[in-house]
């Protein structure tokens, strides 16, 4: 061979090297994002699992709040069903602002129970409703910690994405931008609260 194939190749398997490399770069980001959103999943089902249970308790300090409890049972299972579409569709922007809706909902529900709680002194101190709050209180944490590692990772790789050179790599092998999960409260629920005196 001549000097100046030798050079072609050389040439050749570094740009393809380079491609590879890129490629599993953008790869190994995309698991993250999996894996992120497998974090919330996990906070999604320890929240979902722990509504039966405080409805339960509450259900029998709460007979005449029956729309509150039923509310929350029926926000739970929206809240469910779009949690099973995201995981056996993954996660397209249209699925993550369904599951957005439906978690703001059971949100928005238990706030409403538990706010009904407080008004039930003996319910307020039992045992049981006091740990299951707590629970939850610690899982709508743990929850917002996940969501934020999601969106860090999905920033990390539409960055990646996005930039060349590694944007040449990303087009030809098909990855799309990942959609962040975003709130989904209306403008005047994002607007200063207005505190009157």
């Amino acid at each position: 061979m001549t000097s100046p194939s030798w050079i072609l190749l050389a040439l050749g398997a570094a740009l393809l090297a380079w491609a590879v490399a890129r490629y599993n770069r953008l790869v190994v980001r995309r698991n993250r994002i999996a894996n992120a959103l497998g974090q919330i999943d996990v906070q999604l089902k320890r929240r979902h699992d722990l509504v039966p249970n405080l409805v339960a308790v509450a259900r029998g300090y709460l007979q005449h709040e029956a729309g509150t409890l039923q509310a929350v049972v029926a926000a739970r299972s929206q809240a469910q069903g779009a949690a099973q579409a995201v995981r056996s569709q993954g996660a397209s922007s249209e699925g993550l602002q369904a599951l957005a809706a439906a978690e703001a909902a059971l949100g928005q529900g238990l706030g409403r129970l538990l706010a009904v709680a407080e008004g039930y002194p003996e319910l307020k101190a039992d045992a049981t409703m006091r740990q299951l709050s707590e629970e939850l209180t610690s899982t709508e944490n743990r929850l917002g910690f996940a969501r934020q590692a999601y969106n860090d990772e999905v920033l990390q790789f539409n960055d990646a994405a996005t930039q060349f050179p590694d944007l040449l790599v990303a087009r030809l092998c098909g990855f799309a931008p990942a959609p962040m999960l975003q709130a989904t409260h209306s403008e005047a629920e994002r607007s200063a609260p207005r505190v009157q005196f």
